[in-house]
């Protein structure tokens, strides 16, 4: 992957804002002013989309995640005319569309740096992983190390419950070092979320109070991104694996001091217990952001591997038996993050595309055809 590539990434604040409250003014119909053009942002070659909608229009969006009844949708942005530093979380209904000067509600409390917000079952609470208890500011975000691109895994992250009004109801984290990432089972009684607590970045699972921590991994590498199949069975997610004495050298360099380099990353799957573990993809480059297709038998996950200058990312189907690889997206730019609606027919990801040629990332809604 080359360093265009890596800088997208860390613009769409991937790792894993400050004291200025957001405005929270919601849009309940879709502005006019912005009016989603439906036809005009599918590409000829995407037939997976019926429609395609933009629901955000600047700043950098991601990580959209639906309600257990597809109403709402919880989001990450840094769109600094919302008055955020970084990262922080945002509410949305599914019909909802939002310029710079209509902010969504902000869920999180606005100090800190926020990641990965999810919907608990009830759909009147969401979790997410906040920097907020071991400083009030944004964290500085290091783009560079060794003239090599680099995440940063901030200790300070905890996992918290919020309500829809914004308020923290609980912690469920507690342990020194990151925690972060969580996903909640589409059987509402599971979290999955990666830690450093074993001294490695490794997946875990509790039960949806905190409790009945399990670790899933315990193999060398960076695992994260996990989610649920749509039965709660198995859980797919992307890793690093060093393997030559260089490789695991760098990476644990790095990883004490809290970076991880997001080159080489290919897709795993596993029963949700961490039994029957198996790489799925073997791709090269960066494969990551992988979601179960409504049907439990397909991943849908971002790839640059067919790019020569590691840009673009694109969207791609491939079975869980690791064959009929298929590409979905054929934007020459960023496409990532998919997210299926619980109900199969909507599909929630980002994009560079209809950006004006910036380096923006918005949200879009497509009708899924298959």
């Amino acid at each position: 992957m080359k360093s265009n590539t890596i800088v997208i990434l860390v613009l769409l604040g991937l790792s894993f804002s400050c004291k200025n409250e957001t405005t929270k003014t919601s849009n309940s119909k879709t502005n006019t002013e912005t009016s989603t053009i439906k036809d005009t942002l599918i590409y000829p070659e995407e037939v997976h989309f019926k429609s395609l909608r933009q629901v955000t229009f600047g700043g950098d969006n991601a990580e959209a995640y639906w309600s257990f009844d597809d109403k709402q949708l919880v989001f990450q942005s840094n769109n600094t005319k919302w008055n955020v530093g970084c990262d922080q979380m945002f509410l949305m209904d599914a019909n909802e569309t939002f310029t710079d000067s209509i902010a969504p509600p902000m869920l999180s409390t606005g100090k800190g740096r926020t990641t990965c917000a999810y919907f608990l079952p009830d759909n009147k609470h969401i979790i997410y992983a906040s920097t907020h208890l071991g400083d009030e500011n944004c964290p500085n975000t290091p783009l560079r190390k060794n003239g090599k691109y680099i995440w940063p895994i901030y200790d300070s992250y905890d996992i918290f419950v919020a309500d829809l009004e914004g308020n923290i109801v609980k912690q469920l984290t507690n342990e020194i070092g990151y925690d972060a990432e969580p996903t909640v089972s589409p059987k509402g009684d599971k979290i999955v979320f990666t830690s450093t607590r074993s001294g490695d970045l490794e997946l875990y699972t509790m039960n949806i109070d905190g409790s009945d921590v399990k670790q899933i991994t315990n193999e060398l590498g960076y695992d994260g991104g996990a989610f649920f199949s749509p039965d709660g069975s198995k859980l797919i997610f992307r890793s690093s694996r060093p393997k030559t004495e260089k490789e695991i050298k760098d990476y644990k360099n790095l990883l004490a001091e809290g970076l991880v380099e997001p080159t080489e990353m290919e897709l795993y799957i596993c029963n949700a217990d961490g039994s029957d573990l198996r790489q799925l993809t073997d791709l090269g480059n960066a494969n990551w952001s992988p979601f179960f297709h409504p049907s439990g038998d397909k991943i849908l996950f971002s790839s640059n591997f067919e790019a020569e200058r590691g840009f673009p990312f694109n969207l791609y189907l491939i079975d869980i038996d690791g064959k009929n690889l298929k590409r979905v997206t054929h934007g020459e730019t960023f496409d990532a993050f998919p997210v299926f609606s619980n109900d199969g027919k909507h599909l929630a990801f980002s994009s560079n595309r209809n950006n004006g040629g910036g380096r923006d990332t918005n949200l879009f809604i497509a009708e899924w055809q298959d």
